[in-house]
Order: C-alpha cells, then structure tokens, then sequence
C-alpha cells in the first residue's frame, strides 16, 4: 500500500516533511518498456543490452523471456563496498526491461499491432521511448522520412488517444453510479478526477504533467493511464553524430521535450553500442579510449531506473553485499518486507549507517564511534544507498 501523505508536503510527526504520492504503482517489481515507431533502433537497443549477459561483462543481464530482460545497475558504491567486506555473495540491483512491438500511426484504434503494443505498455511502469535521428536508404521508416519530432507527436496522441477511450468509459460508468447513489462522495471524488483528466487529453497534455492533489494521484494511480508514465527519450544517432555531440535534430527533440514536461534526453548511436558487444571486453574498452568514446548504457540503465521511482538500500557483511530495490518513499518495515515479509510483521528498528559516513570513516566500528550509527523506527524512509540492518521479533509480532 502507498503511504499517505497530504498534498503540499505536510508536516509529519517530528516536523519532517512528507512527501507526496508518486504517480504509478508502489511496488518494489517496477519495468520499464522500449517504446517507439517500427526500424527506430528498439530492437538493436535491447540485443546490445541482452548480449551482457556473459558473465565476466561489467553489468551482466539475465534474460526472462524473447523479450524481456534484467539488466544490473552499475553502481560504485555497491562496488567499494564489495571491496570492503569481501562478501561470499554479491547481488546488485537490476531493471527489468521489455521490449515492446514497434507502433504505428492508429494504433489506439488498432492498427497494426496497436492493441498488443498499447496493452504491453501498460504492463510497464516506465518508457524508454527510442528516437531515430539518423538516415539510411537501407532502413526503412514506416512514415516513409526521418523525423523525430513528428515521432514524438504520434506516439504521445497515440498514447493519449488510448487514456481517452478508457476514461469515456470510466466517465459513463461514473455517472450512472451516480445517479443511482447521488450522495456518494468517494464516486463523486472519482468522477471529478476523471473529467479533469479529459480535459488534459483534450487539450494535448500527458496526464504525468498535470498538477495533481494526493487523493487525486492514489485515484489515478488506480487506471495506470498510459500518459501517466514517466518517459526517458533515448535519441538513436549515428557513431559519427554520437562521437562529435551534433545532431540535425537534437535541438528540435530538446525544444519539443522542453514544452512537453522537459524529461530526460540521452543521445546514443545503436550502431557503437551494437559494435562494442560484439566485441571481446578488453578490444571493446581499448576502441572506447582510441576514439574518445563511451557507451552510453550505464547512463541509460541509471537514468530508467530512476525514472521508475525505484532506489536500493544495501545490506553489508562478509556473507553478502546486496542491494534491495524498493520504491522511493517507502517507510523502514516495508523495506524490511522486502527482505522477508517476517522482517515487516515484527520490524522492531532499523540501524542504518549512511554510505559516505561508512566510506569517510572506513568501519562500521568508526560509524558508531563517530555518533553517525542511527536507529531508526517504522516512520523512517529509507534513502537510496542507505546501509540497513533490520531487527525483528516475529513471537512478539504475533502476540499483539
């Protein structure tokens, strides 16, 4: 369950701030799904990624299924602290990717595999939308031309087109509800924010950009509306493009960004990222500093992990170092939860050391030492990279 908080930021126990609810589900099992038109650079984003998968690759993949991966998040700290405790095991946080059918023009009204891809969509909590910002007379364009802006356009209508259709249906759902329990307020609430979400439709805005109340978020986060995800436009550009930073078209997909939400934008040539995995990992790092070039999937991996809402938090000793993903915002016991649901039921405190205060002082002993060893209760939430260990008593749990 989401935890509650009034909108504006209101004061909780203790005078800290809380924040508000996210738009999306709280869950710790967040993906994210490569979106885009057919022949953009999807595919060849997602073959490069599961090509990882070789173990003695820096962020090794696992493939689940033809279409669907888990890819590790690349983290220095996760990495000095490996070196510290010299662990048995090492397990760091991964992001689940999908790699979605490409869309066409129509497809909220089934053109294609619009249906498929619409519903795949929203399966997934967040988008990578590819962008192709190069020309090749071999590679054909569904739209018969490069132009990424137009891209853009098609598919954020298309995805609007798709929350209109399920919002009308909703909308007259609400309203025969209503006439036969006028008095309702949870329905009325309901309805309200329905018809708000219409008129951003109508007006050609992502629901994901409108200025939402607490209640209003936990009703959406009830639909999971297509507009309502968050989006990290990945620009698909040539090696050359890629190397000299220029691009024909990075300034209009900025301009175009910038006046729908300003969101993240990584340029990225699938042709460099296709040609270093197919090479060994020593040539591959050896043709990176010859031509003063760098993959651009660590940044892409980070970026959509973020984007999803998710951040880890680390338990440390010489068994094991492990990050536990978990959603931002949540509370120590559910944290705890995501380690054994018993840790939640009988969460009793959390220790937690903060990360740089473990890397300044170099112990756990020198933590505690220096006063920064804190024990935190179950309306603590937890940080990204915080170091946690959770005290539970399950018997006592039970009795209350």
């Amino acid at each position: 369950m989401a935890p509650k908080a009034a909108a504006g930021g209101a004061k909780g126990k203790g005078g800290a701030a809380e924040e508000r609810p996210i738009l999306g589900r709280f869950s710790s099992h967040l993906k994210i799904g490569i979106v885009g038109l057919p022949n953009v650079g999807k595919s060849t984003l997602f073959n490069t990624l599961t090509k990882l998968s070789i173990p003695a690759e820096n962020f090794p993949f696992c493939t689940i299924e033809p279409h669907q991966a888990r890819v590790n998040v690349p983290d220095d700290r996760f990495t000095w602290l490996c070196d510290l405790y010299k662990p048995k095991s090492e397990v760091p946080a991964f992001l689940q990717v999908h790699d979605i059918a490409g869309l066409v023009r129509g497809a909220h009204a089934g053109q294609g595999l619009g249906n498929a891809f619409l519903a795949n969509i929203r399966e997934v909590d967040g988008i990578f939308h590819v962008l192709r910002a190069f020309d090749d007379p071999d590679v054909i364009h569904v739209e018969d031309s490069v132009d990424p802006v137009r891209d853009l356009e098609i598919v954020s209508e298309e995805l609007r087109l798709k929350d209109r259709e399920m919002m009308d249906k909703k909308l007259e759902e609400l309203s025969k509800d209503m006439k036969r329990n006028p008095n309702d307020k949870e329905k009325k609430k309901e309805l309200e924010c329905c018809q708000k979400v219409v008129e951003m439709l109508e007006e050609g805005k992502d629901v994901r950009l409108g200025d939402w109340k607490a209640d209003e978020i936990l009703i959406l986060n009830k639909f999971q509306l297509l507009s309502a995800k968050t989006v990290v436009y990945l620009v698909n550009m040539t090696e050359k493009d890629y190397h000299r930073k220029k691009n024909k078209w990075l300034a209009k997909i900025h301009a175009w960004v910038k006046d729908h939400g300003g969101d993240v934008i990584i340029p990225f040539s699938g042709a460099l990222e296709r040609k270093l995995a197919d090479m060994p990992p020593d040539e591959a790092e050896r043709y990176c500093k010859e031509s003063e070039l760098q993959s651009a999937l660590p940044k892409i991996i980070k970026t959509g992990f973020a984007a999803i809402h998710l951040i880890y938090f680390f338990t440390a000793g010489a068994d094991e170092v492990k990050c536990w993903s978990i959603r931002k915002q949540t509370k120590a016991p559910q944290a705890a939860g995501a380690i054994h649901t018993d840790f939640e039921r009988g969460f009793i405190c959390a220790e937690v050391m903060k990360y740089d205060d473990l890397k300044e002082q170099g112990s756990e002993a020198a933590v505690r030492a220096a006063g920064k060893f804190k024990q935190e209760g179950k309306n603590y939430v937890v940080a990204d990279g915080d170091i946690i260990n959770f005290k539970f008593n399950v018997t006592a749990a039970g009795k209350k």
